[in-house]
């Protein structure tokens, strides 16, 4: 029986990245969404929408059904002025707003003298998502 749309979904998950666990509710309540609402990957939610409640799976998802392929031309300079107050590094994570006012967040990826360069890329861009998924409940 697949999952339809509106049905509850409780999952338990693993996710790793080249082979590093950045992310898992093992320990913890089941992640529970709506299936078709939007509210997971749309590449996890059509790898699950065959699985039956108690199954386990393990699901690749590749980067450009996840969070994209990299992009080069998302890094941008921007003037150390716009970033006055922040005490600025390597690899720091910071949080802006897009044209349209939307949150965006981005990581500090070098320093100059006078500008910042940034990097607008999700940071699992570019990356492979490996889940292993148990289906607690479907509702």
């Amino acid at each position: 029986m697949a999952i339809s749309n509106d049905q509850t979904v409780a999952i338990k998950y693993e996710l790793k990245v080249e082979g590093d666990v950045i992310d898992s509710n093992i320990d913890k309540e089941p992640l529970e969404f709506t299936f078709g609402s939007g509210q997971i990957l749309p590449g996890l939610e059509s790898r699950i929408a065959e699985l039956n409640e108690g199954e386990e799976a393990s699901i690749v998802i590749p980067a450009n059904e996840a969070y994209g392929d990299y992009k080069e031309e998302a890094m941008q300079k921007l003037p150390k002025s716009q970033l006055e107050g922040i005490e600025l590094s390597v690899g720091l994570p910071l949080q802006g707003k897009s044209a349209d006012g939307k949150p965006i967040n981005v990581v500090v990826k070098e320093i100059y003298d006078d500008e910042v360069l940034i990097d607008l890329n999700h940071p699992l861009a570019g990356k492979d998502l490996n889940f292993d998924i148990n289906v607690v409940s479907i509702k």
